[in-house]
């Protein structure tokens, strides 16, 4: 075989590969979840979160925060989510929003930080942030906010560079 057709062959067989084990390991995670196999769907979703993958933390996230399949805990409910919220996952990122509004999984609520959060899952998408922001700010100072806006300018470039 010449090597020009060696090199078809090889692209032809890599275009043949099936997709990322990962993400249809989130699928079935999600399937799992729906059926309430929480355990199993945690086994799947850990190999995919400490490869980084945003879906997957955040999924776990939810499961500390709800007790699906583990103990609930608030603590490991907002690590996990801020891991999937720095890489821009706009429902962990409001999930964030939420645990600094009402100060569960860390020592203290802080408006300024869930003002942010919600303000970075609303750009990134999510429906809810909106309506989550405007509950926030009823509660906020306007030193509070002009506090907020200058946080949301130092990560939204970072964050979002093309938005």
């Amino acid at each position: 075989m010449s090597h020009l057709k060696l090199r078809i062959a090889a692209l032809a067989m890599a275009c043949a590969l099936p997709v990322s084990t990962a993400l249809a390991d989130i699928e079935s995670a999600r399937d799992l979840m729906e059926a309430n196999r929480f355990e199993e769907a945690m086994q799947e979703l850990l190999p995919a979160a400490r490869s980084g993958n945003a879906d997957a933390e955040e999924l776990i996230g939810v499961m500390y925060a709800m007790g699906l399949g583990v103990p609930r805990d608030d603590t490991r409910a907002f690590e996990w989510y801020l891991r999937s919220a720095m890489k821009g996952h706009p429902g962990a990122q409001s999930g964030i929003g939420w645990y600094y509004e009402v100060g569960r999984g860390i020592p203290e609520p802080d408006l300024v930080r869930a003002y942010l959060w919600y303000v970075l899952s609303a750009i990134g998408g999510d429906p809810d942030a909106a309506i989550s922001l405007e509950e926030v700010v009823k509660k906020m100072t306007p030193q509070q906010i002009e506090h907020a806006q200058i946080l949301i300018n130092d990560y939204k470039p970072w964050m979002y560079p093309f938005r």
